[in-house]
């Protein structure tokens, strides 16, 4: 935790945990909104084949309805907006549309990037059409991870995104060389079989850990630490 302290040293509103529930914790809530932190692993929104979505899994513990006012990647954890109501929902989207709601990410990836700050705007391809996609990026702190006797440069990157394509995070730093840990569609697929051996590593290193939310006119700050087998993995190539 001593490493992750000083990365998130920002000054942001304590997340005290006010509903837990089996894979999801609440963390705030008010008569439009929840704000809950959802584990990797776990799909949003429901569909053929997917177990346990959030959508479906949320509703029946809390005993009401719930609207999806953006979402995550299944393989991504983190913090997500969720509404109470269709109004609420419109409004939140309207919001997050007109950057009104900042979202910040943060990654562990492999590679070293050739400049501590920028930003990436090679355009994705969703279902056959071309995207503009625009992602902005700053290097918290660069290492190396010894693996199978083999010194792997690894960089831990805050990301903010000014467009929300599918993957966007993810093929973006695979385009720029650096790849995040555990990407099994984008990611260096023989380095993750390696650090999978050695370290364990299973999950994508890849979190939503910072919400900017406008509440009653202020702007609330909501931080959350990475998860546990990401700060264990940082931490033990520190401790190396």
């Amino acid at each position: 935790m001593i490493l992750l302290s000083g990365l998130m040293s920002k000054k942001y509103s304590a997340c005290f945990i006010i509903h837990r529930m089996k894979n999801i914790d609440v963390i705030y809530e008010n008569k439009e909104i929840l704000i809950v932190n959802k584990p990797a692993g776990v799909a949003v929104q429901g569909g053929a084949d997917v177990a346990h979505p959030l959508d479906k899994e949320l509703p029946q513990k809390l005993g009401y309805p719930i609207y999806l006012v953006h979402r995550l990647d299944m393989d991504t954890a983190g913090l997500m907006i969720i509404a109470k109501s269709p109004a609420a929902a419109a409004k939140w989207t309207k919001l997050i549309s007109e950057k009104s709601v900042q979202r910040e990410y943060t990654a562990v990836c492999a590679g070293i990037f050739k400049k501590k700050s920028g930003t990436l705007t090679e355009d994705i391809f969703q279902h056959g059409i071309r995207k503009s996609a625009v992602t902005h990026y700053s290097v918290l702190r660069s290492f190396e991870f010894s693996c199978s006797g083999e010194n792997i440069p690894v960089s831990i990157v805050s990301l903010r995104l000014e467009t929300g394509r599918m993957h966007q995070i993810r093929i973006h730093l695979a385009k720029e060389n650096c790849p995040i840990i555990g990407d099994e569609k984008y990611g260096n697929f023989a380095l993750n079989k390696k650090l999978k051996k050695s370290a364990g590593v299973k999950k994508l290193f890849l979190a939503a850990n910072k919400l900017v939310v406008p509440i009653d006119g202020i702007s609330q700050i909501f931080e959350i630490p990475f998860p546990e087998y990401i700060e264990n993995f940082i931490n033990s190539a520190v401790e190396r």
